[in-house]
């Protein structure tokens, strides 16, 4: 397999829509599984919004920060293209005994394409 350019990835990920970003339990495989649900306030997806794509990735440009139901477990967070599962990355385990807060931060958190 050949290697794209810088170039090319930045065409690549900039063409990604990601309309939403979620929580998730376990890991949610190739369908967006275990996602979160329930609380006061309530868990909801959020819109993120990334930023142009250099460097062969593209960063979240703010924070979000998720209402998350007591009981909950935060492990991964997924992407969304309105009802279309894009993937997800993991995050160090939290657990949260009472109803809380989870916040993703926009530093550290990209999209990015490498050569294997």
């Amino acid at each position: 397999m050949g290697t794209f350019s810088s170039a090319a990835k930045n065409t690549m990920l900039d063409a990604l829509t990601v309309t939403h970003a979620s929580l998730h339990s376990s890991d949610p495989g190739g369908t967006g599984a275990d996602e979160l649900s329930g609380g006061s306030p309530a868990y909801a997806r959020l819109a993120p919004t990334f930023n142009a794509a250099a460097s062969s990735s593209r960063a979240l440009n703010a924070n979000l920060a998720f209402d998350v139901p007591a009981g909950s477990t935060v492990a991964y967070v997924g992407y969304w293209n309105g009802a279309t599962w894009l993937g997800s990355d993991p995050v160090t385990n939290e657990s949260f005994t009472g109803q809380g807060t989870y916040t993703v931060l926009a530093s550290g958190t990209t999209l990015s394409l490498s050569d294997s």
